[in-house]
């Protein structure tokens, strides 16, 4: 007798084919719990995301860009995040319009960024990137990278007396929007910027209270560390020099009141003057 015989002869059990259409419609039916589950657990994962941005400008452009390696963490325009971590080194990588700013220790890539913080300012429009427990950064790759977006007119170092912190400026040109990232798995920090379809405020003029003309080194970062506690940032001039800055008033008045604040403590020494100048531009 054939094989094919011995399968023809067979006798199949009369319940059998309940049984069959049974376990059918048990395995469509989890397939269809299964698909519920995902569409719910999608839509609560889009509503994070919602919850996290919705008060950040443009931030559908931003996240219609989401790369698909790291998860997100937030979408900020100023403010902070990442874990307490130290003995980072940063590196960086650009894209078109975007910067990604990477943290390996020991040549590995870590799951969570450090800590920062980042500030936006007028008077130029910047922004103001601080990393903390970071001991390494190639600084001429970043500046290579940065300067290489369309929208970035300068970027310089922001010198901390503080040898586990780094931070710089990107100084960035009119009607620019911007999204700061972050991720996780592996953890870094995207900067994303768009030009066009963003409607900014009318260049105006701005009152500050500010140092002399110096260069870049010790004493400047000294000097704006006396003063952080007043909002001081450094700030390069046109003539290729840096101030520290403290305040952006509308008028000279509430300036020089902020100036006599100054003025009046037993610290003050370095000599500190009123001045004025666009919000798009450079002191001179």
């Amino acid at each position: 007798m054939t094989g094919k015989e011995r399968y023809e002869q067979i006798n199949i059990p009369s319940g059998l084919s309940g049984v069959i259409q049974q376990a059918r419609q048990r395995a469509r039916n989890q397939k269809r719990r299964k698909m519920m589950i995902w569409r719910s657990s999608s839509l609560v994962a889009a509503c994070a995301a919602v919850m996290i941005t919705a008060n950040v400008p443009g931030v559908a452009k931003a996240l219609s860009d989401v790369p698909v390696i790291g998860s997100v963490v937030k979408i900020l325009q100023v403010g902070g995040g990442g874990e307490r971590t130290d003995g980072v080194s940063v590196t960086t990588t650009k894209e078109s319009d975007t910067l990604n700013i990477n943290f390996q220790i020991d040549g590995e890539q870590i799951t969570s960024a450090p800590s920062y913080t980042v500030d936006h300012k007028e008077g130029p429009n910047r922004l103001i990137f601080t990393f903390n427990g970071v001991r390494h950064l190639d600084y001429d790759k970043l500046e290579q990278d940065i300067k290489a977006l369309k929208n970035v007119k300068e970027v310089y170092q922001n010198i901390i007396l503080d040898d586990s912190a780094i931070g710089f400026v990107v100084e960035l040109k009119d009607d620019v929007d911007y999204s700061v990232s972050e991720y996780q798995q592996p953890g870094y920090i995207q900067l994303k910027l768009s030009s066009g379809g963003v409607k900014s405020t009318q260049a105006h003029e701005l009152f500050f209270v500010r140092s002399e003309d110096m260069e870049q080194g010790e004493a400047l970062a000294m000097l704006a560390e006396q003063y952080s506690a007043d909002g001081s940032s450094v700030v390069q001039t046109q003539n290729g020099k840096f101030t520290v800055v403290m305040g952006a008033f509308d008028n000279r008045a509430d300036a020089e009141k902020h100036l006599k604040e100054f003025t009046d403590r037993e610290d003050y020494s370095e000599p500190l003057h009123v001045d004025s100048w666009m919000s798009n531009e450079n002191p001179q």
